[in-house]
């Protein structure tokens, strides 16, 4: 079972910026970041593949960005400009089939789980 881990999660205020990263146990051609807002379901935020092809949610382009480094196994997303409403637990997931992780997240390769909070 492959085993991710998430780090980076803090609280910040509007406007602010936190940097995510999350580390595999193995390579894998999908990574992606999810989060769920308080009382909300979870959502796609970005993902990527080993191409370094990139795919986001509306509401954070232009202010969020995903990026890998294929040699450790790590995704990152630098999050800038943040708002009120990015607050969520942020998840790394990971799958090599684009339909189990994109965009309705059917994967079971999933991370703990890092706490992003943003106050007004």
């Amino acid at each position: 079972q492959m085993k991710l881990e998430e780090s980076g999660g803090g609280s910040v205020q509007a406007g602010g910026s936190l940097r995510l990263s999350c580390v595999a146990s193995e390579y894998t051609y999908y990574m992606a970041w999810f989060r769920q807002p308080p009382g909300k379901e979870r959502e796609g935020v970005a993902v990527i593949d080993s191409g370094d092809r990139k795919w986001y949610t509306d509401s954070v382009k232009d202010r969020f960005t995903i990026s890998r480094d294929n040699v450790k196994n790590t995704i990152y997303l630098q999050m800038n400009n943040l708002k009120p409403d990015d607050t969520a637990m942020y998840y790394c997931a990971a799958d090599r089939t684009w339909s189990l992780l994109w965009p309705a997240g059917r994967t079971n390769n999933w991370g703990q789980g890092t706490q992003v909070t943003v106050s007004s």
